[in-house]
């Protein structure tokens, strides 16, 4: 063992680094451009408000997270919080909305859009009762929500 390990941690945490990003380069994996990573609500059945925080790679008015929703789980949208400006130097961001029409108990999916490249399969799928979960949406999990109203006017 050398008598000074620091030099040969730091080089094989590098490594380790560079292989990640080469192996996922290469299987063609990207980051999620807006990820939803925690999901809280409060006030009562039917009109709840939720605090929904995200991680996302904004640029400025030409990539930015511009919505966040909540859908059910036929895939019906059940609410939608349009965010109005890009949040590049505010990362991660917390935003309320509601009433989310919801019941302590129905479990719902809340997962943000990006104004260039659409939906994230990075979401949290939970109920207001027992908290909300990491998730992976299957592609194209309801994308003709992107549609519908309301939608952002502009950045």
């Amino acid at each position: 063992m050398p008598s000074n390990p620091r030099p040969y941690v730091v080089m094989f945490c590098a490594l380790l680094a560079i292989g990640t990003v080469v192996t996922n380069a290469a299987l063609g994996a990207t980051p999620p451009d807006a990820t939803v990573t925690s999901v809280t609500a409060s006030g009562a059945p039917g009109h709840y408000v939720f605090n929904v925080t995200i991680r996302s790679n904004d640029t400025g008015c030409d990539h930015y997270a511009d919505w966040w929703e909540v859908v059910d789980e036929r895939g019906a949208l059940l609410y939608r919080r349009v965010l109005l400006h890009d949040h590049a130097d505010e990362q991660p961001f917390t935003r309320d909305g509601g009433p989310v029409p919801v019941t302590a108990k129905q479990t719902v999916t809340v997962r943000a859009h990006m104004n260039t490249s659409g939906y994230s399969s990075a979401a949290m799928r939970g109920t207001v009762e027992s908290g909300f979960k990491t998730t992976t949406l299957p592609p194209r999990y309801a994308e003709e929500l992107a549609k519908k109203p309301p939608l952002p006017e502009r950045c």
